[in-house]
């Protein structure tokens, strides 16, 4: 997992793409990525060729998002190279947090 971020010169936004790689996400043939910066719908991701999956999106600059992936439907899970976590609201698990 991985999160490469790009900050614009013209706006207060950065780039953001979070990629899961096949071999973490348990080779899932689809993967969602849900978080602060989109309400919480599951944002489907792109599947590489590679079988691993990315997304890029733009995110407003000096906040923090917490956001989870969600495997084939079924099992949500933490990015693992996030720049922080913290406790979900929802329940005992932690959520990812990329800080931008």
């Amino acid at each position: 997992m991985s999160l490469n971020k790009k900050y614009l010169k013209s706006k207060p936004i950065c780039k953001v793409t979070f990629k899961i790689k096949k071999e973490e996400c348990d080779a899932a043939e689809k993967v969602a990525i849900a978080g602060d910066f989109n309400g919480w719908k599951e944002a489907p991701m792109k599947k590489l060729k590679s079988g691993d999956f990315s997304l890029t999106l733009d995110l407003e600059t000096e906040n923090k998002y917490q956001f989870k992936y969600l495997l084939d439907d079924s099992k949500w899970e933490n990015d693992w190279n996030a720049d922080a976590y913290c406790p979900s609201p929802v329940s005992f698990d932690d959520n990812s947090v990329v800080v931008v």
